[in-house]
């Protein structure tokens, strides 16, 4: 990811869904080095802020959606969550959940595009995102799993002005000259039940170690380590309660 903190428009969080807090804590602090926190004013609702030294680096949540997968969401920041919800309708997108005020924090809501990719957004207050982007066991790219390709790029474009770097095997995602993140079209490969979605991807020191530690503690090597053409080495895992995810070797994006 060429973006080195959290803007407008780009990705500035994820936060993990899931029903067991406690193995997550466990799973995802082995393999990333998180150390959990809770934050007092949250702490009824279970939401924890994951870090590494000092940073807060991702979001591990109690699931609270009717019908919520366990699942990673990825958060993009937007100046006013009203006018982003507008902008997100207007373009044939629908809202899940909210606005929703975070008292001190900021504000969130919870969209799916026209093709069925949930995402979130994000209005900050106090809290304007991850502390660290790039670096071991943080967030380091984000990507768009969807069978209708030119329908997501018209929608992202419209709604946050991203651009789209043409490319047939990979396209990518920029905003303000700065790649954050790709596209996959989902074909044949991909179950029929499986749902359009957006993929985080934590940057990692060693990818291989990474895939043969998520396996040692509990999780699935989804997509073995790869080294795609022009790109650095990656790999899709998924936790021990079937959240996917991805990781890459931080330092080798071109």
């Amino acid at each position: 990811m060429k973006l080195h903190e959290p803007v407008t428009g780009g990705p500035c969080w994820a936060e993990l869904g899931t029903d067991d807090l406690a193995a997550a804590e466990r799973f995802y602090g082995g393999l990333f080095g998180w150390r959990p926190e809770t934050d007092p004013g949250q702490r009824a609702s279970g939401h924890t802020v994951a870090r590494l030294g000092g940073a807060a680096v991702a979001g591990l949540t109690p699931l609270s959606r009717p019908g919520q997968p366990v699942a990673w969401d990825v958060v993009f920041a937007v100046r006013d969550a009203d006018t982003a919800v507008r902008q997100v309708t207007a373009a044939g997108g629908t809202v899940a959940e909210g606005p929703v005020d975070v008292p001190g924090h900021g504000r969130f809501v919870v969209v799916v595009d026209p093709t069925g990719a949930l995402f979130q957004l994000w209005q900050p207050g106090s809290f304007t995102g991850a502390g660290v982007l790039n670096a071991h066991g943080s967030l380091g790219w984000v990507e768009l799993l969807t069978r209708e390709p030119d329908r997501a790029a018209d929608f992202y474009t419209t709604v946050f002005g991203w651009t789209v770097t043409a490319s047939a095997y990979y396209p990518q995602w920029g905003i303000g000259g700065a790649d954050f993140g790709g596209m996959v079209t989902m074909d044949d490969k991909f179950p029929h039940e499986v749902p359009a979605h957006w993929l985080p991807y934590f940057a990692v020191t060693d990818v291989d170690t990474a895939a043969a530690g998520a396996t040692d503690g509990g999780g699935t090597v989804l997509m073995e380590p790869v080294s795609p053409p022009d790109g650095p080495r990656i790999a899709v895992l998924r936790d021990p309660r079937g959240a996917m995810f991805g990781v890459y070797r931080a330092g080798d994006e071109r």
